[in-house]
Parts: C-alpha cells; sequence; structure tokens
C-alpha cells in the first residue's frame, strides 16, 4: 500500500470519528440553590426581641436540557415543587422555576430567548448571547463516563439582597462577585448546558457558582424530542433590560402594597 493510500484512509477514519461524535441528545440535572431571607427583624434595643437568624432554604429541582439542529432547549421537569417561604403579611417566593420557564438558544445567531414567569406575568425576554472570559486550567474529571475539562471565570454585576421586617419587604442591590467553575466535555462539541450556554467548546456537565448554585448532570441521553427544541412564544415579547426594568418596578409596587403575592426567584 502507497503512502497516499495510506493518507486517504487515515483522512477517513478521521472525519468518520468527527461525524461519530454526538450531536443532539438530552441532560437531565440537578438543580441546586441556597437562599437566606431574613424575616420579621425586631429592633434589638434594651427590653425588645433581637432579631432572629436568617432563613436557609436549599432545594433540588430538576432540570432538562435538550440539543440538536445548532439549538437547545431548557426546561424544568414536570416533577418540580419548589418550596415557598416568606412571611405570611408579605411577599412569598418559590426557590427555582416556573412551570413553563423556558431558555432557547440558536447557536449559529448567537441569539437567545427566555420564556419567564414573574409576579404571575409572562415574559419573553430576548438577548444575545454574552459570553465570559473562560480560563482552562487543565484540570480533568470524569462525569457519567465522559472525560471532562475544568473550565473557570468569574461574573462582577449587581445582585438583590431581600429582608422582611416586620411585614415589610424591603429589597437594594449589593455589588455582587461570582466565581464560575464549569466542567465540559470536548466529547459532545455541543456548547449547550443549563447556564452559561454556547461560551465554551462542549457540552456543560456541571457548574458550580460561589457554592451556592449548582448544576449536577445525572443522565445523559442521545435520544431527544427534536421537535420539542423551538422558539418559545409565550408571554410579552421585552429586551432583557426592558424586563428588568419592569421587574424592578412590579417589586416596587409589592413592596409599597404591602399584599400576599408569589415569586419564582430562578
Amino acid at each position: 500500500m502507497n503512502m497516499k493510500a495510506i493518507y486517504l484512509i487515515t483522512g477517513l477514519l478521521i472525519c468518520g470519528h468527527a461525524w461519530a461524535q454526538q450531536q443532539s441528545g438530552r441532560v437531565v440535572y440537578d438543580f441546586t440553590r441556597k437562599m437566606m431571607l431574613r424575616t420579621d427583624v425586631a429592633g434589638g434595643g434594651p427590653g425588645m426581641e433581637m432579631a432572629p437568624p436568617p432563613q436557609e432554604r436549599t432545594h433540588v429541582i430538576k432540570l432538562e436540557v435538550l440539543f440538536g439542529n445548532n439549538q437547545m432547549l431548557r426546561r424544568s421537569l414536570e416533577d418540580n415543587t419548589p418550596p415557598e417561604f416568606g412571611n405570611d403579611n408579605g411577599i412569598r417566593f418559590h426557590v427555582g422555576m416556573g412551570d413553563d420557564d423556558i431558555t432557547w438558544l440558536n447557536f449559529t445567531e448567537s441569539r437567545k430567548v427566555e420564556q419567564k414567569e414573574f409576579a404571575a406575568k409572562q415574559y419573553l425576554v430576548s438577548d444575545s448571547v454574552r459570553k465570559l472570559n473562560w480560563k482552562l486550567t487543565g484540570e480533568t474529571k470524569n462525569i457519567l463516563g465522559y472525560a471532562c475539562q475544568q473550565a473557570t471565570t468569574m461574573r462582577s454585576g449587581k445582585r438583590n439582597m431581600i429582608s422582611m421586617e416586620n411585614g415589610v419587604m424591603n429589597r437594594k442591590e449589593v455589588p455582587d462577585t461570582s466565581n464560575i467553575v464549569a466542567w465540559f466535555t470536548p466529547a459532545i462539541p455541543v456548547s449547550a448546558g443549563p447556564d452559561f450556554e454556547g461560551q465554551l467548546p462542549g457540552l456543560i456537565l456541571q457548574i458550580d457558582v460561589n457554592g451556592n448554585t449548582t448544576y449536577k448532570a445525572v443522565e445523559v441521553s442521545p435520544k431527544v424530542d427534536m421537535a420539542a427544541i423551538k422558539e418559545p412564544k409565550k408571554g410579552k415579547k421585552v429586551t432583557a433590560e426592558e424586563f428588568s426594568k419592569e421587574r424592578d418596578k412590579t417589586m416596587q409596587e409589592m413592596q409599597r402594597s404591602g399584599g400576599r403575592n408569589t415569586i419564582h426567584m430562578n
């Protein structure tokens, strides 16, 4: 066999391996979030009760990510039952996602649409993929039989800090820096994941954000309902900036009214 034939066979084998890599599938994740809520803060002066310690809530819900045809879709599974907590005179919180919350992404167009429920209203939030500055650490590990690489990044911004004082909700923005650790597998060269989708050169199987928010893959399957991977259409169309403004306005109105409301904190 001459060298030209050897190169041809080698090239075909390499191409065949690339095409054999999984391009579509379904992943189920355990999503864990810890939240702190301080309720009924007392004065703390002489003869007065001291403020109770903050409530901590940790809850695990299941999410699924479907991917194929250069698109992905993330949604909660039907068996999710996020717990409710808060103050009987104020706003009630659900830690998790609404039943109809969906994230859809078109990788080719770098376009994302999120269907979100907030204060009993549905929104369609359109945005582009905003990539962070990821660093490959060289660390590796096996997750569900897939060889994964570690990538880290930091995200600076603001977060809402919420407290309930004597039945009144108080909310303020505070500076926030998130340390993010993600594990992705190049064996499935699709930039899908439960968060930070479209940012890494492989399927994300695990994420840790400050030790308070984690995603961990518990099932990976090549079988997927491709018809389900479509852009959501339910809700008021807004940009990410417009949604942020409407959310802040609604929270302020709830704070002033002191009424009983339920909010999904996702």
